[in-house]
């Protein structure tokens, strides 16, 4: 890829001196270097599993994702509004990761870091094209590479939203660079695409148009009087309304995803909570990320909304900070023009700050990802500056620099340690937050998966105690009764769910759950009852296809079981799904028929008796 402004055109046409710029052999070896460093301390995190927050709904149990790159599942993508977001290219890009690589985690893992590695080497390219200076935007560029606050967006595989839509801003920020440097209907129909499937990835880069009035003013020099950098290129100078004018089709795909978002987002878990504490918490939120950005310590994947348990002062003397450096970067923006990254900052973390408040976060690493790249910009320029300033020998800015990025760097390997499995992660954000409901939750989860039960059901208690009214803990619970054989417990707790909660997947998993808890009590009428109560929710479980045909095989309704057996493996083909399938086809006298489907199944497993154990397992209720 080429750098927005080409080492021959500045040299052709403006009066630059030529040792700022890197020869591409150089280039080249840099781009390496970021991307081996990128790889080398996020290897671990390949062989993460799968994380139990998220990555159910976005992959692990999400049919239409399962079902890879079909023409239904791109249909179901543009037309879905699952998890309260517009996003089509980041549900086909979790159909890809199924259709390349099923359901093995270092897939979709693997996927994530080299998306991080290219944002990398794009950040570094189109920095040392708008500006000049290499080693500047190569340090940017390994910060943004190495923090650990990043940690979160590349090892959690649900958030493939944001490392993707980094690609996507990134790309149409160099195709601005290219209309820039010579304007045409061709380059700047490049940067709509981009930004076109940036905000069908993640909302998130809707900030796209407002950043690059930023970056007209600086590196770009676009915006006023200014005519030429301190770096000696010179640039045309456009009026504000004009630059304004010329990005209205962005500003207006900017307002689209915008109503978008609000209105798939109306059955979100929305917090009612009077203006001023999402403004406090808005502002002590600001600072935190820039504390963050300097001292990344105690990084966790949930950092739970104070409420109206908000400090005031701190909110205060958070604005107040807030208000103060934005005066300085104006005061001295003529004599310091990368003081924008403050405002880049600023800028793009408005539509995840939480004055609209959605969720239970009051903040979030991940939210860091693109807005700290201005936070970075002013620490590597204003170092530069400082350094030429006093004349300091260019041993010890490089010996500092390079002790920063190590430390970083190990700071970075053991973040990304912590997200090795499920019950390290949810400990150790338990011991940075404290005691909360949805972390004992998950927590609890990832020890009964590992067969910890007697550590894991205390954690249970503790979040249905902390939040009673909470249906996931008391969905957890219920299912821990029943898999003890306390069905009426469990039973009780179902109903308690569907109480709590009218979300679909709450309800259709209680549902389906309670069927089962009373087919093992031999309650088949009940059974019954929960299994089509759950087809009339939103989304379509197999499972539930599946009971049906064991309560008409057991009924003796042969045809219906076989109907029953044939849907389930119509949403979800599994070896058990087909086993079943070809034992009613058998009894019906189907024989052939029986016969492929027996085929079939053993075409999807490695361990064929064990499915067959299984099979006659669920027949025996």
């Amino acid at each position: 890829m080429t750098s927005m402004f080409s080492t021959d055109e500045k040299a052709d046409s403006r009066p630059v001196v030529s040792a700022i710029f890197v020869p591409q052999k150089r280039r080249l070896i840099l781009c390496l270097l970021l991307v081996l460093a990128t790889l080398a301390l996020y290897n671990s995190v390949t062989r993460a599993p799968f994380l139990n927050y998220d990555d159910q709904v976005y992959l692990t149990d999400n049919l239409q994702v399962r079902a890879g790159l079909t023409w239904k599942t791109v249909s179901w993508a543009f037309r879905s509004s699952e998890q309260s977001n517009w996003h089509p290219i980041t549900w086909l890009s979790h159909a890809f990761d199924c259709q390349i690589f099923g359901l093995n985690p270092q897939g979709p893992h693997t996927v994530n870091v080299l998306l991080h590695a290219t944002n990398a080497v794009l950040l570094f390219l189109i920095l040392e094209g708008a500006t000049g200076f290499a080693w500047r935007s190569l340090i940017v560029a390994a910060f943004f590479a190495l923090h650990p606050i990043n940690v979160e967006s590349v090892a959690w595989i649900s958030e493939r939203k944001n490392v993707l839509s980094m690609l996507f801003f990134l790309v149409a920020l160099a195709a601005y660079g290219w209309y820039v440097r010579r304007p045409g209907v061709g380059r700047y129909l490049a940067v709509t695409f981009a930004y076109a499937l940036g905000l069908m990835t993640k909302p998130q880069v809707i900030t796209f148009p407002f950043a690059l009035l930023l970056l007209d003013y600086w590196p770009l020099y676009r915006l006023g009087r200014r005519a030429a950098g301190p770096d000696g290129r010179s640039f045309e100078s456009v009026s504000f309304w004009r630059l304004v004018w010329e990005k209205t089709p962005w500003f207006a795909m900017s307002a689209a995803s915008a109503a978008i978002t609000m209105k798939v987002q109306t059955n979100a878990a929305e917090v009612n909570l009077p203006l001023w504490i999402h403004l406090g918490n808005a502002a002590i939120a600001y600072v935190k990320y820039v504390g963050k950005a300097f001292w990344p310590v105690d990084l966790a994947p949930l950092y739970f909304h104070p409420q109206l348990s908000i400090s005031l002062p701190a909110a205060a003397l958070s604005a107040i900070a807030i208000i103060a450096v934005s005066g300085v970067a104006v005061i001295y923006r003529e004599h310091r023009p990368y003081f924008v990254g403050w405002f880049w900052f600023l800028g793009t973390l408005v539509p995840m700050i939480g004055v609209v408040q959605v969720g239970i976060q009051a903040m979030a690493d991940r939210y860091a990802y693109i807005p700290l790249l201005g936070i970075f910009v002013i620490i590597t320029w204003g170092a530069a500056d400082q350094i030429k300033r006093w004349r300091v020998p260019m041993a010890a800015p490089v010996a500092a620099t390079a002790a920063v990025l190590l430390t970083m760097g190990m700071a970075l390997h053991r973040q990304a340690g912590f997200w090795n499995d499920n019950a390290t992660l949810w400990a150790h954000t338990l011991e940075i937050t404290g005691p909360n409901y949805m972390v004992e939750d998950n927590l609890a989860s990832a020890l009964l998966v590992e067969g910890r039960d007697a550590e894991g059901f205390p954690h249970l208690l503790r979040a249905r105690a902390l939040r009673p009214d909470d249906p996931g803990a008391t969905l957890n619970i219920a299912n821990y009764q029943r898999l003890h054989g306390n069905y009426q417990a469990a039973l009780e707790g179902y109903a308690r769910v569907l109480q709590l909660s009218k979300a679909p997947s709450s309800v259709e998993t209680a549902l389906v759950d309670s069927g089962y808890a009373h087919l093992a009590l031999k309650q088949y009428d009940n059974a019954k009852q929960d299994f089509e109560a759950a087809l009339k929710q939103e989304t379509v479980d197999p499972v539930v296809y599946r009971a049906l045909g064991l309560l008409a095989q057991r009924a003796g309704n042969i045809g219906q079981a076989a109907e029953d057996y044939e849907r389930s493996v119509e949403i979800e083909p599994t070896a058990v799904g087909y086993l079943l399938l070809a034992q009613a086809l058998e009894i019906s006298g189907r024989t052939q028929a029986a016969l492929a489907a027996q085929s079939e199944a053993a075409r999807r497993t490695q361990d064929i008796r064990r499915d067959a154990a299984i099979v006659k397992q669920l027949l025996s209720i």
